[in-house]
């Protein structure tokens, strides 16, 4: 059992890497697990959609000290986090909040979504019309009936 879970453990730490360096990390661990959870929430302004904990950017470390330096002088998670937002915008926030400048960031999934699926519908009952085939009329079945019957004697006219 003490095997398994140390393979487990093994082939959990690639996962678990984080880009924060040992001269970052605050001495009380209380600190520093508050600090982490801030992090999460902080998109890297270079990696795009990788939060601040596990880039590389010089930006991204800049911003983990900025948490830290906040936390330690006594800011809640929710204050470091408004601090660093009124500082770089709500582009900062892995989950920006819902507001006018932000309402196209929520609303284009959905509207991409409907648009998608009104394209498949259309798509799928546009293939579904098939032209009614008309029948032949009597003058036309006359001339197919005489065509055959030269075939059948030889007459290729």
């Amino acid at each position: 059992m003490l095997k398994l879970l140390t393979l487990l453990v093994a082939l959990a730490l690639p996962f678990a890497a984080a880009a924060v360096e040992p001269d970052e990390i605050l001495s009380d661990p209380v600190l520093e697990a508050r600090a982490r959870e801030v992090s999460k929430g902080l998109r890297c302004v270079v990696c795009l959609n990788q939060d601040i904990d596990s880039s590389n950017a010089g930006v991204a470390r800049d911003l983990r000290l900025l948490v830290r330096e906040r936390i330690v002088a006594g800011d809640s998670n929710d204050e470091a986090l408004t601090f660093i937002q009124a500082r770089y915008g709500d582009y900062v926030l892995l989950k920006p909040p819902y507001n006018s400048k932000t309402f196209v960031l929520w609303l284009a999934p959905p509207a991409m979504l409907l648009i998608a699926l009104g394209v498949g519908l259309a798509t799928l009952l546009g293939r579904r019309k098939t032209p009614k085939l008309r029948g032949l009329n009597v003058a036309e079945e006359h001339e197919i009936n005489q065509f055959i019957e030269r075939q059948k004697k030889g007459d290729n006219k």
